[in-house]
């Protein structure tokens, strides 16, 4: 058994991808006091933000670093759906984002509550939202993927609502802590070297 070095200044992670090939059962949606709101404008900045505060603690970086234009090239895209989970009050709590770019196939690019509604049932709530949009007519497989960097019942949850592991790898990147994509505070359970 070897390991293999991270170098000073990067994280690693191991990512596992997810899928699921066959279309689930139709089950009842399970109440909830949130909405999932479509954004149909896209707006780099309100974009950012939602996704810093939804994946800041489990270092979400990817779309932070992007320029506008990139970022607004994949969130315009027609085929990307773009959602924002909304408490009673409007206050947005979560991220949905769906690609259907691949023929046949939709991704759960990015899933996520704030930390403050973890293991309170609202995860199980948005995933029955997503599997609703996600499987449509020309769709054969959805697939996502986590990571160890996620929240720890991450791999979990997702194996619990019908997806099969099917692929691992290792991602090793520059701390976004220490390139400045993320605040120092942010997830403090991953030490900085």
């Amino acid at each position: 058994m070897g390991l293999t070095p991270v170098p000073d200044g990067h994280v690693a992670a191991i990512v596992t991808s997810l899928e699921m090939t066959v279309r689930p059962l139709p089950k009842p949606v399970p109440a909830s006091p949130l909405k999932l709101v479509r954004w149909h404008t896209a707006d780099a900045a309100k974009y950012r933000t939602l996704f810093a505060r939804v994946g800041a603690p489990w270092l979400w970086f990817s779309r932070l670093i992007l320029d506008d234009e990139a970022l607004l090239a994949i969130i315009s895209a027609p085929q990307v759906e773009v959602y924002a989970v909304t408490d009673p009050s409007g206050i947005e709590v979560g991220i949905l984002e769906l690609d259907f770019r691949e023929a046949g196939q939709a991704e759960i690019a990015f899933f996520g509550l704030v930390p403050e509604l973890s293991g309170k049932g609202f995860g199980r709530w948005l995933m029955a939202e997503t599997l609703a949009r996600a499987w449509r007519k020309d769709v054969t497989r959805v697939w996502v993927h986590t990571c160890t960097l996620d929240a720890p019942g991450a791999l979990g949850f997702y194996r619990a609502q019908g997806f099969v592991p099917y692929q691992r790898q290792i991602e090793i990147f520059a701390d976004p802590r220490l390139t400045g994509a993320l605040s120092s505070e942010s997830a403090p359970q991953v030490p900085i070297l």
